[in-house]
């Protein structure tokens, strides 16, 4: 290699200048011109024979690489340095801690119902680190199956960024059918205001049961004073609270969970079907409530909407898994609200509410004045 290049040194101090073979030409100019020329032509002969036997191809490339090498070169470790810190797996977060946090707030605050603009903001900010981080999830199910095993089972709300009801397929589909923002400010004042209405009333638990075959139910269990103010019903009862009796129930609507994809299981698209009311301790009513004919069947009313106004279109809301684990199921609306679940059981099977008494109440009030005052047991 030093042979090449000093006969490349030789070479290009051989070759004549621009200025040189432009300049006016004497005849002893010319004479040493062809000298020049011709000793170039030699010293390019013998060079490229040099580099035939080196293996490289012409006098242009070797001098392109000699330009290349002449690059200042990058520090190869200082280098290597910086890619291992581009590869460095991040360090793993905390999944329990995080979780943690997140049902901390919400205990304190009612699943959300009366959290702080700061503890919406905490919750949202650790909902995304789990949502970026979210697990592999396995289906043990069998292809048949409509939705994934680790999806189906009993799950109890636990966080809401909305109203809790709005949880359920009913008002899910509700806003579903709003179709410009202004429809979509009116469904949810109206949302704001069933609620205030309702101020009166207990929320309960708020269950969804998810099956294998695709049907998700939503149970909704709420509480309502029976006699919230004595006075009204004994104006000379000097009394300024009710009577411990309640009004008691469950507004359970079903619906059918369809998979956007068969590669993608954990967002649905959901088909509304039924709402019932279940559970009811009130006498009489009870029984009416608890036929058939009492049912709600949305999709009946869909169809006699369908064939009749141009306009309407079924409604098809979607919910989005976000993450899912074996303890907590993250869930989105079409307006991004975010619906924090955590699992119950494994169970597909809905809760049996026959067992409910219709008596208001009475009949534990009075089990409880007896063992707590009276103490009379036969």
């Amino acid at each position: 290699m030093k042979t090449t290049a000093a006969l490349l040194a030789l070479c290009t101090a051989a070759e004549p200048s621009a200025a040189f073979m432009t300049a006016p030409r004497t005849s002893a100019a010319s004479s040493s011109l062809k000298q020049s020329k011709d000793n170039y032509e030699f010293q390019r002969a013998l060079l490229e024979t040099q580099f035939a036997i080196s293996g490289a191809v012409t006098v242009e490339d070797h001098i392109e690489e000699q330009e290349q090498s002449s690059t200042p070169s990058i520090d190869a470790t200082a280098f290597q340095n910086f890619l291992d810190e581009q590869e460095q797996p991040s360090a793993p977060i905390d999944t329990t801690a995080i979780q943690n946090s997140i049902l901390r707030v919400a205990a304190s605050t009612d699943r959300g119902q009366y959290a702080s603009a700061a503890q919406k903001e905490s919750v949202a900010s650790l909902v995304e680190t789990l949502e970026s981080n979210k697990p592999k999830q396995t289906d043990t199910f069998s292809s048949s199956a409509t939705l994934p095993s680790y999806l189906a089972g009993t799950w109890e709300l636990a966080y809401s960024t909305n109203q809790l009801f709005r949880s359920s397929p009913f008002f899910l589909a509700g806003r579903s059918t709003c179709k410009t923002q202004a429809e979509v400010d009116q469904y949810n004042w109206f949302c704001e205001m069933h609620r205030a209405a309702l101020a009166i009333s207990t929320i309960g638990v708020v269950r969804q049961v998810i099956s294998r075959d695709g049907k998700l139910t939503n149970e909704f269990e709420v509480k309502v004073g029976a006699v919230p103010f004595v006075t009204d019903f004994l104006p000379f009862v000097k009394y300024s609270g009710g009577l411990p009796l309640t009004v008691d129930g469950a507004i359970v609507s079903t619906a059918d969970a369809t998979p956007m994809s068969m590669e993608n299981k954990d967002d649905w698209q959901l088909y509304m079907d039924t709402v019932e009311i279940k559970g009811s301790n009130i006498p009489i009513l009870r029984n009416l409530l608890d036929g058939d004919n009492s049912k709600l069947k949305s999709r009946d009313l869909s169809k006699l909407l369908e064939d009749n106004v141009d306009a309407y279109e079924v409604p098809r809301p979607v919910l989005r898994t976000s993450y899912v684990d074996d303890a907590l199921r993250i869930v989105r609306d079409e307006d991004d609200n975010i619906f924090i679940y955590s699992r119950v059981s494994d169970s597909e099977e809905v809760t049996d509410y026959s067992n409910v008494m219709a008596d208001l109440g009475v009949a534990s009030l009075l089990e409880g004045f007896n063992d707590a005052v009276s103490k009379i047991y036969l």
